[in-house]
C-alpha cells in the first residue's frame, strides 16, 4: 500500500505495459532499504520525535518521507526495463532521480553542486562537538552518502552511548578524545606548536597544554598539521570562541586582511548570500570592501555570478548618517577599482531582493 503511488509513478515514467511481480518486488526491496537509512529531520519533526530509526517500532518509512518517490520509483522503472515490460528506456538515472526530487520541492542546484563536487573528492572533516545529537547524525549522513570522511572528537563512551540511544550506526568512523591518555603525545606536540605560534601573544606552554584538551583547539591543530581538511564547530559554544581558535591556529588565507562570515539562504526565489552578519561588529569602509570581495570570490567558486547589494537603511542617498555614507563610499570604491563585480548601493533590503520594485523606483541601478 505504501509503495503503490511510487510503483505507479515508475511504471508511468517508462510507459510499462503492466505492473508485474518484478516491479512489486523492486518496490518492496527499495522500501526495506530506505527504512534502514537515517530518518530525515522533517519526518522526525512531523512525528514529534528524534528517535525514529530502524527497529521494532519503525520497520517501514513513514508515508510523508520525501525520499520514497526518488528511491522507490527508479527501482520500479529499472525492474520494468529488465523484465521487458517497459516501452521507454531511461539512460541517465541520476537525471531521472533529480527530476523526481524536484517534484518534492527539495531540489536545489547549489546543494546538488556541493554534493556532487564533495563526492568526487571527499574531505576529512573534524566534528568537534560529536557528542551533540544533531552533529553526530549529520556526520553519519555525510559518511553514508560519501560526501565527507568524518572524524569525531569527544569521549568515546559518551558518543557510543548517544549513538545507541538514537539507533545510529557509527560504521567505521574514527573517534578521538583529545583528553585521553592515547592522545597525550600528540596533544603535547600540538601544544608546543601552538605555544610557539602565540609566544608573543601571552600564551605559555602550560596554557597551550590546557587548551589542547579543548576539542576546538585540538581539532584546529589537526587541520594545521594536515591530519584533516576542515573543522566544523560552534553549535554548543559562543560563536566567537571557535572562530578565535581557528584564527589563532590556522590563520587567514594569504593576501587576506579580514575574516568574515557568510550565510547561505535557500528560498523558492533562489539562493541568497548574506555577509557579514556574524563576525565584524562595526566594519569600516575598507572592511566593507574586503568583505564584499571575499563574498564575491567565494560565491564565484560555486559557479555563480553574484549580484551584490550593499545594504543600509538608506536608498542611494535618501538618508544621511555615517553608516550609509560608509556604504556609499565602499560602493564607489568597488565601481572604480573592481568594475568586473556587479554591485550597487547603499540600498534597503526590500528593494535589493525585489527586482520589480527596484526597476520601478530606481531604474538606474
Amino acid at each position: 500500500v505504501l509503495g503503490f503511488p511510487y510503483i505507479f509513478r515508475g511504471a508511468l515514467d517508462v510507459r510499462a505495459t503492466k505492473i508485474n511481480e518484478e516491479m512489486k518486488l523492486a518496490a518492496v526491496y527499495a522500501i526495506a532499504a530506505l527504512a534502514k537509512e537515517p530518518v530525515p529531520d522533517s519526518v522526525n519533526l512531523a512525528y514529534n520525535s528524534r528517535k525514529l530509526y530502524f527497529s521494532k517500532d519503525y520497520i517501514i518509512p513513514k508515508p510523508i518521507d520525501p525520499r520514497l518517490i526518488y528511491m522507490v520509483s527508479p527501482a520500479v522503472a529499472k525492474a520494468a526495463m529488465e523484465s521487458g515490460v517497459a516501452r521507454k528506456e531511461i539512460t541517465d538515472w541520476e537525471e531521472y532521480k533529480q527530476s523526481l526530487i524536484s517534484l518534492t520541492g527539495q531540489d536545489n542546484k547549489l546543494i546538488r553542486t556541493f554534493t556532487e563536487k564533495a563526492k568526487r573528492n571527499p574531505k576529512r572533516v573534524v566534528f568537534a562537538e560529536a557528542d551533540n545529537y544533531k552533529i553526530l547524525k549529520s556526520a553519519l549522513v555525510l559518511k553514508e552518502y560519501g560526501v565527507a570522511i568524518p572524524i569525531l572528537l569527544g569521549d568515546k563512551v559518551n558518543i557510543n552511548n548517544l549513538a545507541k540511544e538514537y539507533g545510529l550506526d557509527l560504521l567505521d568512523i574514527q573517534i578521538i578524545n583529545p583528553a585521553s591518555e592515547e592522545m597525550k603525545q600528540l596533544a603535547l606536540q600540538f601544544a608546543e606548536s601552538f605555544a610557539d605560534k602565540r609566544k608573543r601573544r601571552g600564551i605559555t606552554l602550560y596554557e597551550a597544554k590546557q587548551k589542547m584538551r579543548n576539542r576546538h583547539h585540538f581539532g584546529a591543530m589537526m587541520v594545521e598539521f594536515g591530519m584533516a581538511d576542515a573543522i566544523l564547530s560552534g553549535i554548543t559554544r559562543n560563536y566567537a570562541s571557535p572562530i578565535q581558535s581557528a584564527l589563532q591556529i590556522i590563520g587567514l588565507e594569504d593576501d587576506t586582511r579580514i575574516a568574515a562570515g557568510m550565510y547561505i539562504i535557500n528560498t523558492r526565489k533562489g539562493t541568497f548570500f548574506f555577509a557579514d552578519t556574524t563576525v565584524n561588529v562595526d566594519p569600516s569602509m575598507e572592511d566593507l570592501v574586503d568583505i564584499t570581495l571575499l563574498a564575491a570570490r567565494t560565491i564565484q567558486r560555486f559557479g555563480i555570478t553574484p549580484r551584490i547589494a550593499m545594504l543600509s537603511y538608506s536608498n542611494f542617498g535618501s538618508n544621511s548618517g555615517d553608516e550609509p555614507i560608509k556604504v556609499r563610499d565602499a560602493v564607489e570604491f568597488l565601481h572604480k577599482n573592481h568594475p568586473e563585480i556587479i554591485v550597487d548601493g547603499e540600498i534597503q533590503a526590500n528593494f535589493a531582493t525585489n527586482p520589480e520594485i527596484l526597476k520601478k523606483q530606481f531604474p538606474f541601478s
